[in-house]
C-alpha cells in the first residue's frame, strides 16, 4: 500500500536522523568533562544542549520503533492468538490511541508556536537559549507518531480482511 509505504519511509528517516544526533550528544558531553575536569570551566550550554539534544533523539525515534515493533508488550497473549486476532487487538488499541494522539499533536504545535512568537527561553541556565526548535522537535516527534499509528491500523485492517500479508504491507 502505497501510503503505508510512503508514511514509513518518513518514519524511518526521522529515526535515521534522531540515530544521528548521538554524535552532538558525545561530542557535548566530551568538550563538557574536557572543559570541567581538564581546564577547571564547566561550559554554560552542555546541560541544556544534552538534554534538549536526548529528547530529540527520542522524539525523532518513537515512531520508527512503533514501525519495527521495538515498544514494550506483553506477548504472553498474543502468543496464543492468530495473527488475525492480534491485528484486530492492535486495531483496537490504535483507534483508542490515535485521538489522544492527535490532541496532543495539536496541543504541541500551539505551544511551539507560543514559544516562537514570545521568543520564550528554558530559564535553567546561564546559557538561556530559547526553547522553541526542542518544541518543535516535541510536535513533529509526536506528529510522526500520530502518522505511524495510522499506518499500522491500516495494516492491521489489512491483515483482518485478508487483502494483504504484512510482509507486502512492509515492502
Amino acid at each position: 500500500m502505497k501510503l503505508i509505504r510512503s508514511i514509513e519511509a518518513l518514519t524511518r528517516f526521522a529515526g535515521w536522523l534522531g540515530a544521528l544526533l548521538v554524535l552532538p550528544l558525545i561530542g557535548a558531553l566530551i568538550i563538557e568533562v574536557l572543559s570541567r575536569y581538564v581546564a577547571g570551566r564547566p561550559t554554560l550550554w552542555a546541560f541544556e544542549v544534552s538534554y534538549m539534544v536526548m529528547g530529540a533523539m527520542f522524539m525523532l525515534g518513537m515512531a520508527n520503533a512503533l514501525r519495527i515493533g521495538q515498544h514494550v508488550s506483553v506477548d504472553i497473549v498474543s502468543l496464543q492468538l492468530s495473527e488475525k486476532a492480534n491485528a484486530a487487538i492492535r486495531a483496537i488499541g490504535y483507534v483508542l490511541f490515535l485521538p489522544v494522539l492527535v490532541w496532543l499533536v495539536w496541543e504541541l504545535s500551539k505551544y511551539a508556536l507560543s514559544a516562537f512568537e514570545t521568543n520564550e527561553r528554558s530559564g535553567r541556565s546561564a546559557w538561556n537559549p530559547v526553547v522553541w526548535p526542542i518544541f518543535t522537535v516535541w510536535f513533529v516527534g509526536f506528529a510522526l507518531l500520530a502518522l505511524q499509528v495510522i499506518a499500522e491500523l491500516l495494516k492491521s485492517v489489512c491483515l483482518i480482511t485478508g487483502k494483504h500479508h504484512v510482509k507486502e504491507l512492509a515492502e
